[in-house]
């Protein structure tokens, strides 16, 4: 039976219900178990959120499975400590489902997009058998943090560079990029970067009614980014942030 499931990833954008696309709307009403994630207490509203897009989307709303997600080890290198995080992910999805045998058409609701530092086309190439995958797509943080500031995410034929945190702490200015986009940056990277010469557009919470956006030059506004992300997170319990760099002259 499980060998018929086709799983559907639909990326729900960054927060905002109208982000979702009218594809998305379909696979929604088209499925018949939704999984929902629970990541404690603290960010309980993100699984309100989703709930609430099923209701007001679906006129007869499809079965919820609800998981809980399980804590990320690290003691074995951080790669390693992903992998492992994802085999215990994947074995939740699985138990999900399991419970509920007649579903042929589960669906995740994915914050963002399935495709963009995500990791749910990984977790579900663990399940076994492996059920057919349908990926609708969604605005992107990226799109979200562009649109806010209202700016391009590129100069004029210039490349850009999307890349995390943790490696542009560790890897400095990527090479060969004018502009770089950072997502995963709970260590605000951008402070330790050289130079003068950097711009900066952050945003948090971006497309949703407490969207803090803050623009300027690194060395003028970076502790002012610190301080709010700070206050904001122990305000809210959580906290999903973007930004993009831009190195300029003078």
């Amino acid at each position: 039976m499980f060998a018929m499931l086709e799983l559907l990833l639909i990326g729900i954008g960054t927060g905002n219900p109208d982000h979702l696309t009218r594809e998305g709307e379909r696979a929604i009403r088209a499925a018949d178990l939704i999984l929902i994630p629970r990541k404690g207490a603290e960010k309980s509203d993100l699984a309100g959120l989703r709930e609430g897009i099923v209701a007001q989307v679906a006129d007869t709303p499809p079965a919820i499975a609800h998981f809980d997600i399980p804590a990320r080890r690290d003691d074995a290198g951080y790669l390693q400590g992903v992998e492992d995080w994802h085999d215990a992910i994947a074995e939740r999805w699985q138990a999900a489902i399991a419970a509920h045998p007649g579903a042929r058409h589960v669906a995740l609701l994915i914050w963002g997009d399935p495709s963009l530092y995500d990791s749910s086309l990984r977790i579900a190439a663990r399940l076994k058998p492996r059920p057919q995958v349908r990926v609708v797509p969604g605005i992107t943080a990226v799109q979200a943090l562009t649109a806010a500031h209202a700016i391009p995410v590129n100069d004029l034929g210039a490349p850009f560079v999307v890349t995390t945190g943790r490696r542009l702490r560790d890897g400095g200015w990527p090479e060969a990029a004018d502009r770089v986009v950072v997502m995963l940056d709970g260590n605000c990277a951008f402070r330790d970067l050289e130079g003068t010469d950097l711009h900066i557009w952050w945003g948090a919470y971006v497309g949703m009614a407490e969207q803090i956006l803050i623009a300027g030059r690194v060395s003028e506004v970076a502790e002012r980014i610190v301080e709010t992300r700070a206050r904001a997170r122990a305000e809210h319990g959580w906290i999903m942030d973007v930004y993009l760099l831009e190195r300029r002259p003078g």
